[in-house]
C-alpha cells in the first residue's frame, strides 16, 4: 500500500464515468490511461460491461471506471444489463463524471441527470468532443446553459479525442479523491483478465469490420485460452441470434472473418507482449441477447 508522500496526502478513490451512448466515456479512460484499454467505435453501446482503469501518480490513486452507456432502449435483457452495469455503480463512487456532447442535450441526458439527484458524491461535467466546435464563443453560452440542470462540482470543456483538457479534468479531480492508502499496486493498470480484454479486441474489430452491418445482437466468448512459453493461443467463439447474421460475418470466402481475426490477433499480441495465435468462430444462438440464463454464460453476469 502507499502513504503519503512529500507531505501530501496519499489519495485513492473510485471515479464513475457515466453518460449516454456515443458521447466518448471510453476514449476519454483510455486517454487518462495512455494505453487502449476500453474498445471504441462510432456504434452507440459499444462498451457492454463495467471497464476498471487503475492511474497511479505519485501519491494520487485514480480507480476509474467506464461504464456502458445509459440508454432508454428497452426490453431486452442485454440492454436490462447494460443499463444496470451504468447505474449500479452511482451509488459506490466517490466522484461522478458526467459526459455528455457539446451542443447535443438529449432527452437521455436529462433522464441521466435524474438518477444523478440520488447521488451524494460531487458529480463533474465533462463537455466533450469540443473539437467539433467550430465558433468557439459558444462554449461560454453552453456551459451557462449546462450548469442550471444539475449543481455540478466542475463543469469542464474538453476533447477526449485530441487530448485537450485532460490534464485540467484530472487536477480537478484530485482534491474530490478521499484520503486512503492505494488499493491496487502502482503498476496494475485493471481488474479485468486477458481473457476478457481478448474478448472485448475482437468485438471491437467486429464492430469495425461490418460496420453498420453489425447485428447489434452478437456477442464474443474465450472458449480457450493458454499461455506458452512462445506462444499464447486463443480459441474464441462469436455468436449470433440468426444464420443471415453468421454469413454476414464470415463473408464471401470467409474474407471478413479472416479480416476480423487478423487485426484481433495482431492487437492482442501488441498488448501481452506475445506471439498469438488466434482461432475463431461463428455460431447461432438463438435468443441469447433476451435470456438472463445466456447473458450469464458468455459473461454478462461479471
Amino acid at each position: 500500500m502507499t502513504t503519503a508522500t512529500d507531505n501530501q496526502p496519499s489519495r485513492c478513490g473510485y471515479i464513475a464515468i457515466v453518460g449516454r451512448p456515443n458521447v466518448g466515456k471510453s476514449t476519454l479512460l483510455n486517454y487518462l490511461l495512455g494505453m487502449k484499454l476500453s474498445i471504441t467505435s462510432r456504434k452507440p453501446q459499444t462498451t457492454r460491461h463495467q471497464i476498471l482503469g487503475v492511474k497511479t501518480s505519485g501519491n494520487v490513486q485514480a480507480i476509474y471506471v467506464d461504464t456502458p452507456g445509459i440508454h432508454q432502449r428497452r426490453g431486452t435483457a442485454i440492454n436490462k444489463y447494460m443499463n444496470r452495469a451504468a447505474t449500479s455503480i452511482l451509488s459506490d463512487v466517490d466522484v461522478i463524471v458526467f459526459v455528455v456532447q457539446v451542443k447535443q442535450w438529449t432527452d437521455e441526458d436529462r433522464a441521466i441527470i435524474e438518477k444523478l439527484k440520488a447521488v451524494s458524491c460531487p458529480v463533474v461535467l465533462v463537455v466533450n468532443k469540443m473539437d467539433k466546435l467550430a465558433n468557439k464563443k459558444q462554449l461560454l453560452p453552453e456551459i451557462e446553459a449546462l450548469s442550471a440542470h444539475y449543481d455540478f462540482a466542475e463543469i469542464i470543456p474538453l476533447s477526449a479525442l485530441n487530448g485537450v483538457n485532460i490534464d485540467v479534468l484530472e487536477q480537478k479531480i484530485i482534491p474530490l479523491l478521499p484520503e486512503n492508502d492505494h488499493f491496487y499496486p502502482e503498476d496494475q493498470v485493471t481488474d479485468r483478465s486477458m481473457r476478457f480484454l481478448a474478448a472485448e479486441i475482437i468485438r471491437e474489430k467486429l464492430i469495425r469490420e461490418l460496420g453498420q452491418e453489425l447485428p447489434y445482437t452478437s456477442t464474443v466468448a474465450i472458449d480457450k485460452y493458454e499461455e506458452d512459453t512462445e506462444i499464447v493461443r486463443i480459441h474464441a467463439t462469436i455468436y449470433v441470434e440468426t444464420a443471415g447474421q453468421k454469413a454476414i460475418i464470415i463473408g464471401k470466402k470467409g474474407a471478413r472473418l479472416k479480416n476480423i481475426g487478423t487485426a484481433a490477433r495482431q492487437d492482442i499480441s501488441k498488448m501481452i507482449a506475445s506471439k498469438v495465435y488466434l482461432n475463431l468462430w461463428v455460431k447461432v444462438r438463438e435468443g441469447w441477447s433476451n435470456d438472463e440464463r445466456a447473458l450469464r454464460g458468455l459473461g454478462y453476469g461479471e
